[in-house]
């Protein structure tokens, strides 16, 4: 039984391209403090990772390189998010999730010029959560996936 298991959960998701929630992933830079499965072109909204109170989100996604952490005296999320094209990336805006099932966000969306950086910040005021996760979204796609990008994949 173990083995059919096994097998089944396996199906379509042999190769390295492909993170725990059978999204496809891109290769693309990484940046940050602890690994993701959503860089590159950004395909599916998350990687299921998720972060400690105490640790930093630090990560590329769609040319956006978000830099986040939890600010426990203001209760929010506060950090920076910047392009790191070459081009306008449209509509950039920062979501996080929290592990009691609350979405914080989005941001108001914000087209970025080539290098520009702009403050973040979402408060978690009166939320009780021991692990987030965050991502940023570019486009006008619900799910990040900026000019070029074909989304299918479902809103968590």
């Amino acid at each position: 039984m173990l083995i059919i298991l096994a097998l089944i959960s396996g199906i379509g998701c042999a190769s390295s391209d492909h993170d725990e929630d059978g999204e496809h992933e891109a290769n693309g830079e990484q940046t940050g403090h602890l690994p993701s499965h959503e860089e590159g072109d950004g395909e599916g909204e998350e990687s299921g990772q998720e972060f400690a109170k105490d640790q930093t989100y630090d990560q590329v996604r769609n040319g956006a390189r978000l830099k986040l952490v939890y600010d426990a005296a203001t209760n929010a999320f506060v950090g920076t998010v910047e392009n790191t094209t070459n081009q306008t990336l449209s509509k950039v805006r920062v979501e996080v999730h929290l592990s009691n099932g609350i979405e914080l966000g989005p941001t108001t969306p914000t087209d970025l010029t080539s290098g520009q950086q702009i403050n973040v910040e979402l408060s978690a005021a009166g939320q009780d959560f021991n692990k987030w996760s965050a991502h940023p979204e570019v486009g006008s796609s619900e799910h990040g996936g900026g000019e070029g990008h074909d989304e299918d994949g479902d809103h968590d």
